[in-house]
């Protein structure tokens, strides 16, 4: 039987989105690879699913798998766009959904009657304790050293329910992103590698950003990854408790009271793309029908 999917992003992050709760899959490193090729494939960033839970307190369980085939802990982006779809698949009315993730629960709400379609996003607290990022460090720090090759830099290390590295820059524009970022994504000090955000501080209400995320490399956009610089400037006294952060594909609103338990909220967009449905046979990969919104 051929699998339905949709093809949505979030400020350009991208996403093949899943219900299985309605249908079956079998998923696979491999299986994920072909669809993710953007030349033979659907093309993708992140491959999204939702699931049926019995866990209480939550809706569904939402899974991340990147594009090379790996599960990660956490999307932020991927979390508005999943929230959008339950709700525009019919799979509930409610506005506000909690999932079930591998790093915890996360709740979401989808502002009504947003042409954007805008979703608030609770991220949960940040984490700063190096063994639960986790970060090879003798104690917990604002910013710490690590080199990359002969070069020595200073960067701040958090987990959003994934872990992030975030350097500050002076020029975005003059960042060699292609080139730093899979040098940190692999450093020895990230035992589980490390998605790698390029900061530039604009004002206090303002942050440019670039990142480098693990398993898939520069995206346009990415949710945790604009929250962990919002958490890391606002530690270091650099920007208010309400930021904008601009990235490639658009404009994030996060939130932070500066306080360690506090959660952080992300505001953004949705996009739907298309819908269409897709063997599974990973001899023929290609979809067979494509929906416009």
């Amino acid at each position: 039987m051929p699998l339905r999917f949709t093809k949505m992003h979030g400020l350009g992050n991208d996403f093949m989105v899943l219900d299985l709760v309605r249908q079956q899959a079998n998923l696979s490193q491999e299986q994920i690879r072909i669809w993710s090729n953007r030349h033979t494939g659907i093309g993708f960033d992140q491959l999204l699913v939702v699931e049926q839970t019995a866990i209480d307190g939550c809706d569904f369980i939402y899974r991340i798998f990147n594009a090379d085939g790996t599960e990660v802990e956490h999307c932020g982006n991927g979390a508005r766009c999943i929230t959008r779809f339950v709700h525009e698949q019919g799979l509930t009315d409610a506005n506000t959904v909690t999932f079930a993730m591998a790093r915890g629960t996360i709740a979401c709400h989808l502002i009504s009657n947003s042409a954007e379609g805008l979703v608030e996003v609770d991220m949960g607290a940040p984490i700063f304790e190096p063994s639960k990022i986790p970060f090879e460090a003798d104690a917990q720090a604002p910013l710490y050293q690590i080199m990359a090759g002969e070069h020595e830099y200073f960067v701040s290390a958090v987990s959003m329910g994934n872990p992030h590295m975030v350097l500050q820059v002076e020029d975005l524009s003059d960042t060699t992103v292609s080139q730093l970022g899979p040098v940190f994504e692999s450093h020895t000090r990230f035992p589980n590698k490390v998605n790698v955000g390029f900061m530039q501080i604009i004002n206090q209400q303002k942050i440019l950003l670039r990142v480098f995320e693990r398993g898939v490399g520069e995206t346009a956009a990415c949710g945790t990854g604009a929250c962990a610089a919002m958490v890391s400037a606002r530690q270091l006294g650099l920007v208010d408790d309400l930021v904008e952060l601009e990235l490639i594909g658009g404009k994030l609103s996060i939130r932070w009271d500066g306080e360690q338990n506090s959660s952080v909220w992300m505001t953004g967009p949705t996009t739907i793309v298309f819908e269409g449905e897709i063997s599974q046979d990973s001899s023929q990969p290609f979809a067979s029908k494509f929906v416009s919104p």
